[in-house]
């Protein structure tokens, strides 16, 4: 038994040890809502300039499910609603989103929902476009890649790799390699909000996670 307990601890070692070349999803045309001009959100479907200044004034969304329920309260349905999912979106973690926010994702359904949770953790888009693929065809991987994120390591990340996170740019990357090592979340997110609000830290500090 304790032989097995031994084999077990270091299996988890070894793939806790694995670099996760993690990145957001590439746009293949949906942008991200937190980070959209209002001017572009304003022609996208079902959007009013009402529920348009809303949802700026809103910002930022911290799920997508956080994003439905307020597209909802301004009186779309849950059709019209996915219909601007089409456009814009907020991304999704592949490795801790909960089904209702899978079954967002356009196209998604409740295949993917499994799928995305059974080949958890995630660790590359070409993990995904492997695993996925068996699945869907064609460009269905990317189609889908698109509305996700895997958390990239805030203390190894790459320039390259940070600047997938939308609305992200060479000051934020600076901030972000300044702050390194981070001991845990709550040190990052306090070298991320002395650039912008505590809000915006959070919204960034979604697309990282904290390792050593």
């Amino acid at each position: 038994m304790n032989k097995v307990k031994l084999v077990l601890a270091a299996i988890v070692v070894a793939v806790i040890s694995v670099e996760i070349h993690a990145q957001v999803g590439k746009s293949l045309g949906v942008v991200d809502v937190n980070t959209v001009s209002e001017k572009e959100l304003a022609i996208f479907p079902n959007m009013t300039p009402a529920i348009t200044k809303a949802l700026v004034a809103k910002r930022p969304f911290m799920s997508i499910t956080d994003l439905n329920t307020f597209l909802l309260a301004q009186g779309l349905t849950q059709v019209q609603a996915n219909e601007f999912y089409g456009k814009a979106f907020v991304h999704i973690n592949l490795n801790t989103a909960p089904a209702a926010e899978i079954l967002l994702v356009p196209n998604a359904g409740k295949r993917m929902a499994h799928e995305f949770d059974e080949y958890r953790p995630w660790r590359s888009y070409a993990q995904f476009d492997k695993e996925i693929g068996k699945y869907v065809k064609g460009d269905a991987t990317a189609k889908l890649a698109q509305y996700t994120f895997i958390p990239a390591n805030a203390n190894t990340a790459s320039d390259e790799i940070l600047m997938t996170i939308p609305g992200a740019n060479a000051a934020l990357v600076a901030r972000i390699k300044a702050g390194r090592p981070y001991k845990d979340a709550a040190a990052l997110e306090a070298a991320l909000a002395k650039g912008s609000t505590d809000a915006e830290a959070k919204r960034v500090a979604r697309y990282l996670v904290v390792q050593p």
